[in-house]
């Protein structure tokens, strides 16, 4: 299992609650840091604001809203993929939205998974406990610090 730390950008406090019962439902034991808006979540990615300083190693995975206060997900995701800090991240969709054109810009701007939040509680749970085990313990991520050859 990856040791990293997910980083779970969302304002909807059931969504939060629910999303960490299904990783320990699963026995995902990462640690999750939550960024209730879009601003906060760039501020913790890119050590600003009042994540100055912090040293906290690049997140493994960021799971993304994309309806989000402040600063909205797609241009959370267009802002990460344009750093190369931030540029290998894996970072997975995780919306209520079915606007297909959000599901084309996501995968344009370099998201690496869409999903559709059910709104049955036991699908929630079903679904991003599959996201977490698939992500957390089964995918490879990319070695922190390293930029693309090409």
């Amino acid at each position: 299992m990856s040791q990293g730390t997910i980083l779970l950008v969302e304002d909807n406090d059931d969504d939060i609650d629910l999303t960490l019962r299904a990783f320990k439902r699963c026995n995902i034991v990462n640690r999750v840091v939550v960024a209730t808006d879009g601003a906060q979540a760039l501020d913790y990615l890119f050590k600003t604001g009042a994540y100055a300083g912090n040293d906290d190693p690049l997140p493994a995975l960021m799971i993304l809203d994309l309806n989000l206060p402040k600063i909205p997900g797609l241009d959370v995701l267009r802002r990460v993929r344009a750093d190369a800090r931030t540029r290998l991240m894996p970072a997975v969709v995780l919306t209520t939205s079915k606007e297909e054109q959000d599901v084309i810009d996501s995968y344009a701007l370099g998201a690496n998974a869409y999903t559709r939040k059910p709104v049955a509680f036991e699908e929630f749970l079903l679904a991003t406990a599959r996201l977490g085990m698939f992500w957390m313990m089964v995918n490879i991520p990319p070695p922190e610090g390293v930029a693309p050859s090409a």
